[in-house]
């Protein structure tokens, strides 16, 4: 046989089937919402292939202590129990970090035991990748970044015209300490100070994470101790949840302790650049999708709003603007990446 034809031969083998994608969670947590935008756009990629749709004895899982069980060590049981069960991958999700306080030794003992169990690792950001060789002891992992349900933003509606008048900051996302709703709301009352003109409002898109019910009561005093009008639309349905991405105003991801998110993605799938707190992974992002977000140091908040309530075009994206990888592109990456383990 001719180096050609080995070549050619090679090429026209058939792609195994990839493995069992199950979701495991709430349907409205993020993580349990990525792995099922993934698990489809791995279906759409493989339809009308030869063969079954799926292997059987193989199986992919997207995986954060929380959803696994009460404890990390509960989580980490019932990983190692399906590992026991089947070939099992993995796509970590929520990576300690030494910002999770007390929980960081049990949440780390527990991630090394999800790596350990596993035939092969995932996370979606080199930022994630360093935390894991760092933390876990563990280098053997690849990087696959979250992808985009759309290729390009939305269009900017028609009617998103404000002028500086408009004094609206939008977070978006379940409410929970760290997630940067009182920074920005303390911003936001900076931003407006005392010029005497319209009260500037913070609008919270999403509800507090179970648990943390309480802690919009503190935000809410904090808001009028600031001046700000705070406003908590509670949860919404995806529809809802995209047109409140593109009422007027600015858009603000200021979180605190963040390793990968897909937050930042629904701000520009819904046509906006949002003000993002800089950080290693956002600085990351920010290098793989350029011009889709603004960076900000904590100290630059308030001048940053004041300045999109100024130029409130700055706040959305050109129609033109390119947001992959997206999910069609991470699902090739993801079938390559189990194709080398199958």
């Amino acid at each position: 046989m001719t180096i050609a034809s080995a070549v050619v031969s090679i090429a026209q083998m058939p792609t195994p089937p990839p493995p069992r994608l199950p979701v495991v969670g709430p349907p409205q947590h993020g993580v349990a919402v990525y792995a099922r935008d993934l698990a489809e756009a791995v279906a759409a990629a493989s339809a009308g292939e030869a063969g079954p749709s799926s292997d059987a004895d193989r199986t992919h899982l997207h995986v954060t202590d929380r959803l696994f069980g009460s404890t990390p060590e509960e989580a980490a049981e019932r990983v190692e129990l399906l590992a026991a069960t089947t070939t099992l991958t993995i796509t970590l999700h929520d990576v300690p970090q030494p910002s999770d306080g007390t929980a960081f030794p049990r949440r780390v003992a527990a991630y090394r035991r999800f790596v350990g169990a596993a035939r092969g690792v995932v996370v979606n950001s080199r930022h994630e990748a360093d935390l894991v060789r760092e933390h876990l002891g563990f280098s053997d992992v690849a990087v696959v970044p979250i992808g985009t349900r759309t290729g390009n933003p939305a269009l900017r509606p028609a009617a998103a015209t404000p002028d500086g008048s408009v004094r609206t900051v939008m977070i978006a996302g379940f409410i929970y300490p760290g997630k940067g709703h009182l920074e920005t709301i303390l911003a936001t009352g900076e931003a407006a100070g005392a010029d005497g003109g319209e009260r500037p409002a913070v609008v919270a898109i999403g509800s507090p994470s179970v648990g943390h019910e309480r802690d919009v009561d503190e935000l809410f005093r904090a808001a009028s101790a600031a001046g700000v009008d705070l406003r908590v639309t509670g949860f919404l349905d995806a529809a809802a949840y995209r047109r409140a991405q593109r009422a007027p105003g600015v858009a603000v991801a200021a979180h605190q302790h963040v390793s990968a998110s897909r937050s930042i993605l629904d701000w520009a799938e819904a046509g906006r650049r949002a003000l993002v707190a800089s950080s290693g992974y956002f600085r990351e992002m920010d290098a793989l999708r350029p011009g889709t977000i603004t960076l900000f140091r904590p100290e630059q908040l308030a001048h940053r709003i004041r300045e999109a309530w100024c130029d409130p075009g700055a706040t959305w994206l050109a129609p033109s603007t390119v947001l992959a990888p997206t999910l069609a592109d991470v699902a090739a990456d993801y079938r390559r990446w189990w194709a080398a383990r199958a």
